[in-house]
């Protein structure tokens, strides 16, 4: 094991700051990490472990307020600089998903278990006021929602919120 991500997980909803938090190692203590939607990118630098290549844990607070990203989909890498060539090696990727592009003013999200008769359209009124903005209940959950006139009861859905 060279470098893990502990947190966030795999298509988390995530918001500012991005938390990362995970076991790494690199050379003289140092890894980078790169918070990134293919358009903008925020990107920074920390220690773990001893610099003799020992393990140890991290955390790090990645600011992304004035990042411009254009999508609600989001790459969390870790990574090592090679001393040998300067290039990126041993780069770990966890895909999120960034609250604050799906609602306005994100800080979380609420969790609705899926009863006989929901629907999407009626989430939204209930928790946006608005039936039109179940797509931001879509966007929070790709990996639930495949089709937006399919949710079944037992499903447990994330309902971001924000101000």
């Amino acid at each position: 094991m060279t470098n893990r991500i502990d947190q966030p997980r795999k298509l988390d909803l995530v918001g500012n700051p991005v938390r990362l938090g995970g076991i790494g190692t690199g050379f003289e203590a140092t890894l980078r990490y790169r918070v990134s939607d293919g358009h903008d990118e925020v990107t920074g630098d920390f220690h773990v472990g001893g610099g003799g290549g020992e393990h140890g844990q991290f955390q790090v607070q990645a600011d992304v307020a004035r990042a411009a990203f254009k999508s609600d989909r989001l790459l969390v890498q870790v990574f090592e600089v090679s001393a040998k060539d300067g290039s990126e090696i041993h780069v770990v990727t966890v895909p999120v998903l960034y609250g604050p592009r799906i609602v306005p003013g994100y800080y979380g999200y609420r969790e609705h278990t899926v009863v006989k008769g929901d629907t999407l359209a009626a989430l939204a009124k209930t928790y946006y006021g608005d039936a039109s903005s179940y797509t931001r209940i879509v966007r929070a959950n790709p990996e639930q929602i495949t089709d937006p006139d399919k949710i079944l009861p037992g499903q447990v859905l994330r309902i971001p919120i924000g101000s």
